[in-house]
């Protein structure tokens, strides 16, 4: 599910969007941040699809090797482990799956080529090798290598980054936080099941919705008074001269400091430097991070930050 440092990083791109657009219409791209986390449910789904995928190809390779005119013994004979694996097996009967991939953006089907390439790395690597001649068999053993086929041959490979980012310029992004929620959700699975429980996009007893929209809205709202605070406190820069993502960040800064009230200050400091250590330059990161802690500190000395539950407590831990 969502954490909060992924739900900045898509409010941060989407007011980056915003503010790079003369007139901009609030709702139009409040309603577009959600639909980016809808369309990170899909990548979700879309990467639990893929083994019963590469099971698809494996099939395929057994029935053409059968169907030559002059087959050979292993061609007759082949190692089925793979197509036999167990969870892979409970994949591709899901019908939870099946019903959501049904909603979904992603079509890899779309793209037989690359499923073909990704099928061809995956039995090529040594890994593949060493599960195929293992001797052993049974659930856990299939999960095992089935989780680190996903981890290492599946998530990385290059071509379905490239293709990705062809049809959505956030996906990549995506890419780590929907993967590690796809392989949460395949070590859940029990070797008694016969259908999977996909996890929920938002936390059920917490606030994050209300954390995504308070945070895109204020930031706005806050605007012009965020960017006169910024200008007053860096008289070396002003506001022409700062990189609009720079701007973006620090905007984010202030209007989470001071409307999150369960949200320590050092954590919102510590997170927003962080975006600038990933997404500025390295002397934009530089002017973030001192700017941040001036601002801070001259607004917790003035009493604008109101602060209760978690919030009162000081922690580098990320929220």
């Amino acid at each position: 599910m969502l954490n909060r440092r992924q739900i900045r990083i898509k409010a941060m791109q989407i007011l980056f969007a915003y503010y790079s657009e003369e007139k901009p219409d609030i709702v139009k791209y409040e309603k577009i941040l959600f639909e980016s986390f809808d369309r990170f449910r899909d990548l979700y789904i879309a990467l639990l699809l893929l083994p019963a995928e590469m099971q698809a190809k494996a099939i395929e390779k057994i029935e053409a090797g059968m169907n030559k005119k002059l087959p050979t013994k292993e061609d007759l004979h082949p190692n089925t482990k793979f197509v036999t694996n167990t969870l892979v097996r409970i994949l591709a009967n899901s019908k939870t799956l099946d019903k959501a991939s049904k909603e979904i953006h992603i079509r890899w089907k779309d793209n037989d080529d690359l499923l073909r390439q990704m099928f061809k790395t995956l039995i090529e690597s040594s890994d593949y090798k060493e599960y195929m001649a293992s001797k052993e068999r049974g659930f856990e053993h299939d999960r095992e290598y089935l989780l680190r086929f996903i981890r290492r041959h599946i998530v990385n490979f290059e071509l379905m980054h490239d293709w990705l980012e062809e049809i959505g310029i956030f996906w990549n992004d995506d890419l780590d936080l929907a993967s590690s929620m796809a392989l949460k959700t395949l070590k859940t699975v029990k070797d008694s099941d016969d259908d999977i429980t996909l996890m929920p996009l938002w936390k059920a007893d917490d606030d994050e919705e209300e954390y995504t929209r308070n945070i895109f809205r204020k930031t706005i709202t806050l605007g012009e008074a965020s960017e006169k605070l910024i200008a007053e406190n860096a008289p070396n820069w002003d506001a022409d001269r700062i990189a609009l993502m720079d701007m973006v960040i620090l905007k984010m800064a202030l209007a989470e400091a001071q409307t999150c009230e369960s949200i320590p200050l050092k954590v919102t400091m510590n997170e927003y430097i962080e975006l600038a250590n990933y997404y500025s330059t390295p002397k934009s990161n530089v002017f973030i991070n001192g700017l941040l802690e001036t601002l801070f500190g001259k607004l917790q000395a003035e009493g604008k930050f109101k602060k209760m539950g978690r919030g009162l407590i000081e922690t580098s831990t990320g929220n």
